[in-house]
């Protein structure tokens, strides 16, 4: 009899035991697709943000559609001073990439964005003066960003997509 009594009560035992796993099974499993979800939205969030609409059209342009305009002169800009305190500057050589399919082209064609070479030369003084020599070193391209966003702020276009700064010296 104790035998059959205990085979009962173990058999009580697993019946509870299973009925509990199914219910936090069902819990986990309601809980575990609001997790997905919410990983799901904030992985689209995340792709959204990678690609900027800044960095699609400049990719897409090609080298037919490219005209180069370089300022005449090499330039000498002052940029701020380092730890020692010394005025330093910075001479470079500075190319424009203008995109002749952009709707601006005509207004900031290469033969007429000369004209406006003066107050190009002014922006990107204005960015570079605010930096030193190690940080337009060490973040090059960032700094060449901040040029070109300059740049196309001054103009209010994007005919420029892209600028050449090279033959960096300082001194």
């Amino acid at each position: 009899m104790k035998k059959n009594l205990l085979s009962i009560l173990i058999l009580a035992l697993l019946i509870v035991n299973l009925a509990l796993t199914v219910i936090t099974m069902m819990s986990v499993t309601g809980t575990n697709k609001k997790t997905a979800a919410l990983v799901d939205t904030i992985a689209t969030v995340l792709n959204l943000e990678l690609v900027t609409d800044e960095e699609d059209p400049a990719a897409e342009i090609s080298l037919a559609d490219t005209v180069i305009y370089n300022i005449a002169d090499s330039m000498t800009i002052p940029i701020k001073p380092g730890d020692d305190g010394k005025q330093v500057y910075m001479v470079c050589n500075i190319a424009l990439s203008l995109n002749t399919k952009d709707e601006d082209y005509k207004q900031y064609s290469a033969e007429t964005i000369g004209t406006y070479e003066p107050y190009i030369k002014q922006a990107i003084e204005g960015v570079a003066m605010n930096y030193d020599q190690a940080y337009i070193t060490s973040n090059r391209d960032e700094f060449k960003k901040e040029v070109l966003a300059a740049v196309q702020k001054w103009l209010g276009s994007k005919v420029v997509y892209d600028i050449s700064i090279s033959d960096v010296k300082f001194g």
